[in-house]
């Protein structure tokens, strides 16, 4: 039941958007073990030098000027070692399909209670 907003810098070949959200969406069947079709998604353009803001280094980490922010919200449980594993994993796939420097992936987990979700029909299936 995540819901996933990714937002990155226009001017990108057509296949990246693509190539962002499939790599995030496998990261987490495999680091959460979610079902293939829990696939909410929110992608977002912005052009190069607006609506992004990051400093050029934080925490040791340099940063390019192509940053792609990726924030999930997604129901509390997970384990320490399940989030260390979505964050390599979303790391990694994203590096080899698009060639994104890995310290240029900025990720964020929201959690949340479940019976916080709503997915039609005004019903919290898990309320």
């Amino acid at each position: 039941m995540p819901l996933v907003r990714i937002s990155h810098v226009q001017n990108k070949p057509s296949t990246y958007s693509d190539a962002l959200s499939n790599g995030v969406h496998q990261a987490l069947i495999t680091a959460f073990d979610i079902p293939e079709d829990d696939y909410f998604q929110i992608i977002t353009e912005h052009l190069p030098q607006q609506g992004l803001r990051f400093p050029e280094a934080f925490l040791g980490i340099t940063h390019g000027k192509e940053m792609v922010f990726v924030q999930i919200t997604a129901a509390a449980g997970r384990t320490l070692d399940q989030k260390k594993v979505l964050y390599q994993e979303i790391v990694a796939r994203i590096h080899a399909t698009t060639g994104l420097r890995k310290e240029d992936v900025l990720i964020n987990l929201v959690e949340t209670s479940r019976e916080n979700w709503s997915f039609g029909l005004g019903q919290a299936p898990f309320a």
